[in-house]
């Protein structure tokens, strides 16, 4: 039986463009919508619960930061935030919005491609039986996508949650941000983006690390991350 197709909306008020990546994704594969007026995406986004969205910036009626904050308590599909700007201020905002990952114009089409099917990727179930961590009080489910510190629920976003589970599954070896990308992105590590750093400074106090001393994910200069397992607890296998 052929798989349904993966729904898109693109919420972008430029109309030319919208079109242009609406007709390159539906010829890879994808059902895509197109929504052109901020003060209708939310509520579009919320109702329609599409598998991914491609958020504009920069909109008419509402701006893509409202809107994601907006939708992200009712909406945890991926969000790929599209953005005009270079402002790294801006594109931190974004994930701290809870946009899953950015991608800047003018939009390369096989780059957005390679970022929509790692979002994708990333948000589908695992296969076989649910996978489980525990390090001391810190609980993670890779099946459930949810993490737990003393039994209470921790607050993450799809892409924390994956870059937390990425580290914590390979507690004990040192992750580079080429290997981080490449498993979470799709792409490779251009060695500017900060979306990896900020994320891991967002999630360090959520599981109980200290943000300015940190003993459960150390950051390595000029080698990568390191989850310590040991500074949390005995861990259990996956």
């Amino acid at each position: 039986m052929e798989q349904p197709s993966n729904r898109i909306l693109i919420v972008e008020d430029d109309q030319r463009l919208a079109e242009l990546t609406a007709e390159y994704l539906q010829a890879n594969g994808f059902e895509v919508a197109v929504e052109g007026d901020g003060a209708r995406a939310a509520r579009r986004i919320i109702d329609s619960q599409p598998d991914l969205v491609i958020l504009d910036l920069m909109l008419p009626g509402e701006d893509g930061f409202s809107i994601c904050r907006r939708v992200r308590g009712h909406y945890q599909g991926p969000v790929l935030m599209l953005t005009a700007r270079t402002d790294e201020l801006d594109q931190i905002q974004g994930l701290d919005l809870g946009a899953d990952d950015y991608i800047c114009k003018p939009v390369r089409p096989r780059l957005l491609l390679a970022r929509i099917q790692a979002l994708l990727r990333r948000s589908e179930p695992p296969e076989g039986k649910r996978q489980q961590l525990q390090f001391g009080a810190l609980r993670l489910d890779n099946g459930l996508r949810e993490a737990w510190l003393h039994g209470q629920g921790i607050e993450l976003t799809s892409a924390e949650f994956d870059l937390l589970w990425l580290l914590a599954s390979n507690a004990g070896r040192v992750l580079s941000r080429e290997a981080i990308f490449t498993s979470l992105r799709g792409v490779g590590y251009d060695g500017q983006d900060r979306s990896i750093d900020v994320r891991i400074s967002r999630i360090r106090p959520r599981i109980g690390d200290d943000p300015d001393h940190p003993r459960l994910i150390k950051t390595l200069r000029g080698k990568g991350y390191l989850f310590v397992a040991e500074a949390a607890g005995q861990t259990s296998p996956p």
